[in-house]
């Protein structure tokens, strides 16, 4: 008998132990959801084809040449963290991992 009690105080420690832990943690994601997760205003949105013609004027006049190391790998990692999210976008709209299930 001692030892159930012994198991479910330290299980009841353990989880107070993960709710301390996970408040700080919470807090700190939420600050930067708020700022973060927020859909585009009107504003934010006409700022989009702003954006696609510096890219475009940049690629043609051959600005990208002149990228500095930490920039061009920025540059390579949010494309590749946009394409993972794309990915992820996939599985979930296929329901899985490989292929569409076709229904014959």
């Amino acid at each position: 008998m001692h030892s159930i009690t012994t198991i479910g105080t330290n299980n009841f420690i353990t989880h107070f132990n993960v709710i301390a832990t996970a408040k700080p943690n919470l807090a700190t994601f939420l600050k930067y959801a708020k700022v973060e997760l927020v859909p585009p205003t009107p504003g934010e949105i006409g700022q989009v084809g702003a954006g696609i013609k510096n890219i475009i004027s940049s690629a043609k006049s051959g600005k990208w040449k002149t990228l500095t190391v930490r920039e061009a790998w920025l540059n390579a990692l949010v494309t590749c963290e946009v394409l993972c999210w794309f990915y992820v976008g996939e599985v979930i709209g296929k329901r899985n991992l490989v292929g569409y299930r076709v229904e014959v």
